[in-house]
């Protein structure tokens, strides 16, 4: 009941609603490509672990994290009804690319309109992914917001900075530290209630139908309760994994490429490693955010010493 109901995600890619709150004006996530998973050979740090500074192996996911440019700022106002949007200004030279995914403004805005307004909550960016430099064969961006940290005075000062610039995930991420990867699962399509929730198959000759439900719920209430397993969509649901570590950084892919990744192909770009494994199919868009639900018992930056490859 807790990810009810099983309906499929409105887009690709994810919308994140809650970000940290920091003192540090600084991009509050970040987003990159799946590639996929491989090994990495590391002194285990774990204080309570029986192999604590010896080597061990750990999985990890590799994602490509080309930098991410800054097309737009959007100012936010508190309201009795939510937050609602009060101004935005574009760049006056947008990437080509980003009119495949939407219909740019024609006039040109001026960056002195967000400091004449009053009772502004927050700043936003408004950024859009570069995957011409990736190794993905793509040409339409994906558009979305990115939170600011700091105060509202901060946070425009530092939006002003980057507006029609690049941003990179080290002005977000550091090694070592926790992060929440928002992402959009893998697909399955229609299923039954078999395979979407592991229900046991009747006997031979009880009923038409072997893969189903025994019972739809009982004659009082009368109606078929929601806690009953039905067929319906499996997959492609919104999804958060929450304190997942960020094992490595790096721009030069060439320590991670060796005859490239399975249904992704080479890595152009820099990528990052994070530790376990993350929603969705190779080549979909992952978005980062620091973790809200961070421990404290983070061991500061790995020490990595070989990168297994396959």
């Amino acid at each position: 009941m807790g990810y009810a109901p099983r309906k499929r995600a409105k887009r690709m890619y994810p919308r994140i609603s809650t970000s940290l709150k920091t003192n540090e004006a600084k991009p509050l996530g970040f987003a990159g490509y799946k590639v996929g998973m491989t090994q990495v050979l590391m002194i285990d740090d774990r204080k309570e672990s029986p192999t604590r500074n010896q080597e061990i192996i750990v999985p990890v996911t590799v994602l490509e994290t080309p930098p991410l440019k800054v097309a737009g700022i959007r100012a936010y106002t508190s309201t009795p009804y939510g937050e609602k949007v009060l101004k935005e200004i574009w760049t006056d030279k947008p990437d080509s690319e980003l009119d495949r995914k939407t219909d740019l403004p024609k006039k040109k805005h001026k960056q002195d309109a967000l400091d004449k307004l009053d009772s502004v909550s927050k700043y936003t960016l408004i950024v859009h992914t570069t995957p011409k430099i990736a190794g993905i064969h793509k040409k339409k961006p994906e558009l979305f917001e990115i939170d600011i940290g700091g105060t509202p005075e901060d946070a425009l000062k530092y939006a002003k900075e980057k507006l029609g610039k690049d941003i990179t995930i080290k002005e977000t991420f550091k090694e070592g530290e926790l992060t929440d990867t928002v992402a959009i699962t893998k697909g399955f399509g229609f299923q039954g209630s078999v395979k979407r929730f592991g229900v046991k198959l009747l006997a031979k000759k009880s009923q038409k139908v072997i893969r189903k439900a025994g019972n739809l719920g009982p004659w009082h209430p009368h109606k078929t309760m929601g806690t009953v397993p039905q067929m319906g969509q499996m997959g492609f649901h919104k999804r958060t994994q929450h304190n997942q570590r960020i094992l490595k950084i790096s721009e030069d892919a060439k320590d991670i490429n060796k005859n490239g990744y399975k249904t992704y192909g080479i890595i152009k770009s820099s990528y990052t490693l994070i530790k376990g494994s993350v929603q969705g199919p190779a080549k979909r868009l992952i978005r980062l955010r620091p973790a809200i639900r961070a421990k404290n018992n983070n061991p500061g930056e790995p020490e990595i010493t070989d990168i297994i490859l396959k």
